[in-house]
């Protein structure tokens, strides 16, 4: 007990800079660096990148990433993992297309949110309460989503949605898209419930040492449970962007999403142990991942190759969250 009072007196007592310990403010000025040194790279390869278009081509693709990977950030704060949100995404994009098409708006997004949240709470409950790994739940959801959107669609493609729907995924704001606009206001409110909530600090708890949260008399069922269940609803918010952007949906809608999900969720900083990290960081790693698949598109890298890419991403994100992680504080480590 005493050695834990003087680590924690220690960390206490360590300078911060903007709310952040130094290991921590390294982690975040880090990933800024690599940001700016791949918008100079690009710029140098490609004269198209830097045209108003392809800009906005970026931060519209990094929106529907960043709303995908936040709710997996949380799910990684506790040490877990989600392996379903690609295929949720689908499921929850081709119920709500299909019942905007039909007629009604209201009930179709109503309806894909249901669906991606009752996942979600299937995932909590199945790792809270029944003590199923996460790996091995979410897995399991992936198949079932997977499985019940191929029954539900049928072989179909959906198309020609409601030019009102379509507002929020390819619409403006003056100069700003829509899905940008709806990435930073996401951030904000998931900001804000990290870091000035004691849920958020509570998941933090979790992620660093589950015992001595439920020891502290801490529902960690229940918060679980939470995280799961935002995961899945974050993952539906995220298709009806996609399929109001794309105008489209059927079953493959999500299953390239989860690879760079976790990819974007690593190179934010956030450590797949739990307890450090947050969306801030995975939004600015959804960024660079948009701007590494729309360097590599430019440059006309074969799409076998980008694939190749992202793993490369999340085994090195991981490698320096093994190197890093032994110096970052677990209960003050948040951004």
């Amino acid at each position: 007990m005493t050695m834990q009072l003087a680590r924690a007196n220690g960390a206490m007592a360590r300078p911060e800079l903007l709310g952040l310990s130094p290991d921590r403010l390294f982690v975040v000025v880090s990933r800024l660096v690599a940001l700016t040194l791949l918008v100079v790279t690009l710029s140098i390869l490609s004269p198209h990148f830097l045209t108003w278009s392809n800009l906005i081509n970026v931060v519209r693709h990094a929106a529907p990433l960043f709303l995908l990977s936040a709710g997996l950030t949380l799910v990684v704060l506790t040490a877990g993992i989600d392996l379903s949100v690609g295929a949720v995404l689908g499921l929850s994009g081709c119920i709500a297309a299909s019942l905007i098409t039909g007629g009604d708006p209201v009930l179709g997004i109503a309806a894909g949110l249901g669906a991606g949240l009752a996942c979600g709470l299937v995932n909590g409950a199945l790792v809270s309460y029944a003590g199923v790994p996460s790996f091995i739940a979410t897995y399991g959801m992936m198949w079932i989503a997977n499985g019940l959107a191929y029954v539900f669609m049928q072989g179909e493609v959906i198309y020609g949605l409601p030019a009102e729907f379509r507002l929020i995924g390819a619409g403006f704001l003056g100069p700003i898209p829509m899905p940008v606009l709806i990435m930073f206001g996401t951030l904000a409110a998931l900001h804000v419930l990290l870091h000035r909530t004691p849920l958020g600090r509570g998941i933090y708890a979790i992620g660093g040492n589950p015992v001595a949260a439920r020891l502290s008399g801490m529902p960690v069922h229940r918060r679980l449970v939470f995280v799961y269940a935002m995961s899945g609803l974050m993952a539906s918010f995220a298709a009806l962007v996609v399929v109001a952007r794309t105008n489209a949906a059927d079953v493959s809608l999500g299953e390239e999403q989860l690879l760079p999900a976790i990819a974007a969720v690593c190179l934010g900083g956030t450590s797949l142990f739990g307890g450090v990290g947050g969306v801030t960081g995975t939004a600015v790693g959804a960024l660079i991942l948009a701007l590494v698949l729309n360097g590599m598109n430019l440059l006309g890298v074969n799409t076998f190759w980008q694939a190749g890419v992202l793993g490369f991403i999340i085994l090195v994100s991981v490698f320096a969250d093994q190197i890093v992680g032994g110096r970052i504080g677990r209960a003050g480590g948040a951004t």
